[in-house]
Formats: structure tokens, C-alpha cells, sequence
């Protein structure tokens, strides 16, 4: 081994994926210690860093060629020592001159100070927040003036970074090609219109509001007909998430909508507003969609917003089915089984969109108009490969029997399906059909039941959720 190489070395390190053996092999003898070290990119520490400082300090030293690091206090107690805080960002940055990539997640002790430090990161592409309640908009600020090749920027329960100055900066810079913004209180939909002619080079967009914060104090004072009417120029865009989202007819996240002809995902979770014209406008331009996950609020999950249609309807999904040849996935979930939206999509035109579409995989949750002939349907569905069905109670002995006939399907998940028994399936038994069955919360479904009726097999059953 002496007479390897280095680069054989690296080589042979390059294929040790986990720490626990890439740590074994250092400690083997010396010269593999500190080809280690120099090669040694990336590290994730957390609560047992003690102390924290210090220890980040040596861990520093040791690997002078760090570019990603991930500091998480999942889990941490004030028993377990200290956090890292600002002077130790400060030591991080001192110490770490190839950093890129930083996620701090449940770093609490860490203020605008400590961020303000990381503006001396040149090189600093990527920077995740995980739930930094004391980081305001000021903190923010300070890195987006100092980080000029940020590209990357995720907020995640930042509860008091409010003002927004900081995205006004990010519009003015237009280097921002990432930006996931989830349960930050203070950000609303229409604050988003001030990245500007940033829009231009996002690839992605995650943006989720605090749905019960929303709800119980913000909600009655939107006015989202004042919201500006503007062409947001997003032809970059390949990835939109929007959560808890309000959609006005022609403005703000509408324009989005309508203006991505590039974009390949679509998720939607829970938005109020968003018509069947949106989706219309958005399928006629986005030629390469390839995922569509739709969760849509019941009837009764909110107050009614005026002049705003709550409902997508199967004129969506036609217009999906006619204009999306490349569409691989497609999800539909609804908020409230017991109040479903009674006027939204019908069992046809699930069916329409699967058959003229060559999806691959098929997720519906609480669908109550999905049953056995919905089953009987997808027999002739080519592509399907993944079928996974929650809450789907109108679903039989008789649609799950007919799986056996899915021409490609490989994985079949159900979950909380009341409807479904042992016997619906024994033809899977032994029949080498599936790669893969999930079976959790079916109350008639038993583990027996399922024995034999895949390659691998996973059963769980708590049926707490019935009472």
C-alpha cells in the first residue's frame, strides 16, 4: 500500500461514501491519515461538538479543504453543552477558505453578528437556514451585500426575519437561481414581487406561508386585489412549490403561474385562488412539464375570498392531458376527507389525463371518486410503474384483484383503504408482479394477507386514525 499512488488513493477514498469508513481507512497508518484530511470536502456536526468552538477550530485544521459544512442541533438540550455561536461562525470563517455550501439547522444561539461573519465567504454559494429564530432581515442583509456568488438561499421557520429589503438587494444582483422560503411569518406572496429581474434566473421557487399563523392573524387583512399587475419574466424557472399560497386573478404568484414555459415541476399545496385559467395558461407554455402534485383545499377549509374561484375543475386536467406529453408523475391530494370538494375533479377526467399522458407514477389521497372502475382503467395505463392510494375508500376487493393486469406497474402503496381485504390480494401472491408493496393502516388488510405478494414487502398497522 506504500507504493500506491496518490492518486490511486484518492481514489480508492473517493469510493467510501459514509464517515464511518472513511475515518477506518485514516486511521490505518499516517500517510492515509493525511490524504484524508487534504481530500476530506465535506462535514456534518452537530450536538456533539464540545466545545463547540474549540472542537469546530481543530475539525477546521484538520480538513483544510472543506467547501460544505452542516451544523444541526436537532434534538439539543442545554445538558448537552453549548451551541456553536457567533464566534464560532467566525472561527468557521476565518479557517474555512473554500467553503460554498453552509446549512445551519436549529442553531439558535447564532444572531445577525454571527451571519454578518460569513460575508467575508467569497465563495459562499449556498446557504440554508433551518429554524434561526434570533437571524433577522438585517442579518440577511449583511450577506447578500457581502456573498456576491450566493446562488442558493433557503429560509426555513426564520420567524423574525421580516423586513425584505435584503430581496430588493438579491433583485438588483440577479444571481439568485435558488430560493425556498418556508413558514418565514413576515413574507408574504406580494413581497416576492421585489426580486424584480431576478425572476430571470431562478430555476427554483419554493415559497410556503405558516398556514396556522396565516389563518388566525393575517387572513382577514390581505387584500390581494391591490396587489400590482406585472409581467414576471420567469423563463428559467423549472421547479415551483408554492404552500398555503393565495393566488389573485392576474397578480402576483398568478403571473407566475402563467409565465414559466420551462418549468418541469408543479406543486401546489393547499393554494386558495388558483383557477382552471391559471393551469390553462401555465400547460399551454410549459411544454416539458414532467410532475404535477395538485393539494387542493376542501370547500370548507376556508372563508370564500371575493371574486376568487376556489376550484379546479376537469377542464384543468384536460388541458394537462392534451398539452403535457411528458408528464411522469402526477399526485392529487385533498385536504379534507370528510368535506371533499364536491365540485372539482371527476373520476373521467383522472382517467382522460392517464390515459393520454405517459405517467409513470399515480398518487391519490382522499380522491372519494376513485373506485374500481378508475381501477379497471388503469389497466390499460402502459406506463404505469408506482400506484399509491390513500384514504381511496370507494376502492374494492374488485379494482385491487385487476393490479395483476397493470401491463408495468412494480409498486402499489395503500394506505388507510378501508375497503380492501386479504382476498383481494391473493392473486398477487406468489405471482412475482410487484417489486414492492406498502400496506399501512388497512384495517382488513393483515400481515399474513400480504406475505408473498412482492419481492419485498412493508406492513404496518396502527389504527388510532379511525377513532
Amino acid at each position: 500500500m506504500d507504493e500506491l499512488p496518490d492518486h490511486l488513493v484518492w481514489d480508492i477514498l473517493n469510493k467510501l461514501h459514509t464517515t464511518n469508513d472513511r475515518n477506518s481507512v485514516s486511521l490505518s497508518c499516517r500517510r492515509f491519515y493525511s490524504l484524508d484530511n487534504d481530500q476530506r470536502y465535506s462535514l456534518r456536526i452537530g450536538c456533539g461538538l464540545v466545545p463547540a468552538t474549540d472542537a469546530l477550530l481543530s475539525l477546521c485544521r484538520r480538513f483544510p479543504n472543506l467547501s460544505k459544512v452542516e451544523i444541526i442541533y436537532s434534538g439539543w438540550m442545554s445538558k448537552l453543552g453549548k451551541q456553536l455561536d457567533d464566534q464560532g461562525l467566525l472561527v468557521l470563517t476565518t479557517n474555512c477558505h473554500s467553503l460554498t455550501d453552509l446549512t445551519l439547522s436549529y442553531c439558535t444561539f447564532i444572531t445577525d453578528v454571527g451571519i454578518g461573519h460569513l460575508s467575508s465567504c467569497l465563495e459562499l454559494s449556498s446557504l440554508k437556514l433551518n429554524f434561526a429564530p434570533r437571524i433577522t432581515g438585517c442579518g440577511v442583509l449583511s450577506l447578500a451585500v457581502g456573498c456576491k456568488k450566493l446562488r442558493r438561499l433557503h429560509l426555513i421557520r426564520c420567524l423574525n426575519v421580516a423586513s425584505v429589503e435584503w430581496l430588493e438587494y438579491f433583485g438588483k444582483l440577479e444571481t439568485l437561481e435558488e430560493l425556498c422560503i418556508k413558514n418565514c411569518r413576515a413574507i408574504g406572496e406580494g413581497d416576492l414581487i421585489k426580486l424584480r429581474n431576478s425572476w430571470r434566473k431562478l430555476t427554483s421557487l419554493q415559497f410556503e406561508v405558516d398556514a396556522n399563523y396565516r389563518y388566525m392573524k393575517v387572513y382577514d387583512q390581505l387584500d390581494v386585489e391591490r396587489w400590482p399587475k406585472q409581467l414576471v419574466p420567469c423563463d428559467s424557472l423549472v421547479e415551483l412549490s408554492l404552500g398555503n399560497c393565495i393566488i389573485a386573478p392576474g397578480r402576483g404568484l398568478a403571473c407566475v403561474l402563467r409565465n414559466c414555459k420551462n418549468l418541469e415541476k408543479l406543486h401546489l399545496d393547499m393554494c386558495t385562488g388558483v383557477s382552471d385559467s391559471d393551469i390553462i395558461a401555465l400547460v399551454q407554455k410549459a411544454k416539458h412539464l414532467r410532475s404535477i402534485s395538485l393539494r387542493v383545499p376542501s370547500d370548507f377549509t376556508l372563508p370564500l375570498l371575493n371574486n376568487i374561484t376556489l376550484r379546479l375543475t376537469d377542464e384543468s386536467l384536460s388541458a394537462v392531458a392534451q398539452h403535457c406529453s411528458k408528464l411522469e408523475s402526477f399526485k392529487i391530494s385533498f385536504s379534507d376527507g370528510e368535506f371533499p370538494s364536491l365540485f372539482s375533479f371527476t373520476l373521467q377526467g383522472i382517467i382522460n389525463l392517464i390515459q393520454k399522458c405517459p405517467v409513470r407514477e399515480l398518487s391519490l389521497d382522499h380522491v372519494c371518486v376513485f373506485n374500481d372502475m378508475g381501477m379497471e382503467a388503469l389497466c390499460s395505463a402502459q406506463n404505469l410503474e408506482i400506484l399509491e392510494l390513500v384514504h381511496c375508500q370507494e376502492v374494492s376487493d374488485e379494482g385491487l384483484i385487476l393490479v395483476s393486469q397493470f401491463p408495468s406497474l412494480s409498486v402499489l402503496k395503500l394506505s388507510k383503504c378501508l375497503g380492501v381485504t386479504d382476498d383481494g390480494m391473493r392473486p398477487l401472491v406468489g405471482s412475482h408482479k410487484l417489486e414492492l408493496l406498502v400496506v399501512e393502516d388497512c384495517p382488513q388488510v393483515s400481515r399474513r394477507g400480504v406475505h408473498g405478494a412482492a419481492t419485498s414487502v412493508s406492513f404496518k398497522q396502527d389504527l388510532s386514525w379511525m377513532y
